[in-house]
């Protein structure tokens, strides 16, 4: 037996209550691999698992974590061997397939990532869904055109978890960092991650009548959507690239096609959910090479599975600050 986070739905009230179990490996779904896990994280569809499902949950009872690291225990698959450290992220788990926030899980091995050199599993959670995220964005920016020395790149949502990891991952490469927050008390610490220019949300987060205004950013990394998105597309220089990951201002975009067919600026989707192995692979070598591990440190707020019930509440308020790291074993 073996500790994991449950959440149970009453069939009447339609309620969801989560609570720390103990459970066997009979009860885990099927998988190739047998992952001994040891850390996991928060980010908002756990919020959302562990608390209202957000239509994202459709069977109960149900082990959220969308992402974990931690050491293969057993394998039928020749890819993966006991002992092996592996990351996984996505692929809907802890969504439609119990994930992480379990002291053991079964997955398929298509689904998992080898831990890369120079990170350890406590690391791979502070980077987590998040991070990786945040590198598939500053890839997506490089690949289309993005270099130091090109003027200051915009980040939306800075002091979140995926902001948090791109404002070290740019700042470390060498760029000019503009964080945006709506929290005035975290100007310390996304400065200690390399912003230069802290950009209060206010300033940028109403819509304007006019399609078009100074080009300011060089490239963007935006986590909030909404209208914010869609004022920061009209200031965009010319040919500059917004890598969108989130939606936290909302999905809708009040915006014209004007700076794509006058700046040629371009709008890049960034989904890590079903991203190919071959990505998700140069992603976290660059992880590894390009996050100052002392940034990133910096970051963690430490959790226990005991914890996540709160925190999955206060993540979908927007009062989580950073990364946490879930030490399913505390």
């Amino acid at each position: 037996m073996f500790n994991a986070l449950v959440v149970n739905k009453d069939e009447d009230s339609g309620k969801t209550s989560a609570a720390v179990e103990q459970i066997s490996l009979d009860q885990l779904p099927e998988g190739e691999v047998t992952v001994a896990v040891d850390y996991s994280t928060v980010n908002y569809k756990d919020g959302l698992c562990i608390g209202p499902g957000g239509g994202l949950v459709r069977k109960y009872p149900h082990v959220p974590g969308i992402d974990f690291a931690g050491t293969v225990e057993a394998s039928s698959d020749d890819r993966y061997k006991p002992g092996d450290k592996v990351v996984l992220t996505g692929w809907r788990v802890g969504e439609a397939h119990w994930g992480g926030y379990a002291q053991k899980a079964n997955v398929r091995a298509d689904w998992l990532v080898p831990l890369p050199e120079g990170l350890d599993t406590r690391q791979a959670m502070a980077v987590g869904t998040a991070g990786f995220t945040a590198m598939l964005a500053v890839m997506a920016l490089e690949d289309h055109g993005l270099e130091p020395g090109h003027g200051p790149v915009l980040v939306t949502g800075a002091a979140g978890g995926v902001g948090s990891v791109a404002t070290a991952i740019l700042a470390n490469l060498g760029y000019e960092v503009a964080g945006v927050t709506g929290r005035p008390e975290t100007a310390d610490y996304l400065k200690s991650l390399g912003a230069t220019r802290i950009v209060p949300r206010e300033e940028i987060n109403e819509t304007t009548k006019r399609p078009l205004e100074s080009e300011n950013w060089a490239g963007c990394v935006d986590a909030v959507g909404g209208a914010m998105l869609a004022r920061v597309l009209g200031q965009m220089k010319y040919g500059a690239s917004v890598a969108a990951v989130g939606l936290a201002g909302g999905a809708g975009l009040p915006a014209t096609v004007i700076p794509f067919l006058l700046r040629g600026v371009n709008l890049l989707g960034i989904d890590s959910v079903m991203q190919p192995y071959d990505n998700r692979l140069r992603a976290w070598q660059r992880i590894a090479r390009d996050l100052p591990m002392q940034k990133l440190e910096a970051m963690i707020q430490p959790a226990a599975l005991g914890d996540l019930p709160r925190l999955g509440a206060d993540i979908l308020k927007g009062q989580v600050k950073g990364r946490v790291v879930v030490d399913v074993n505390g």
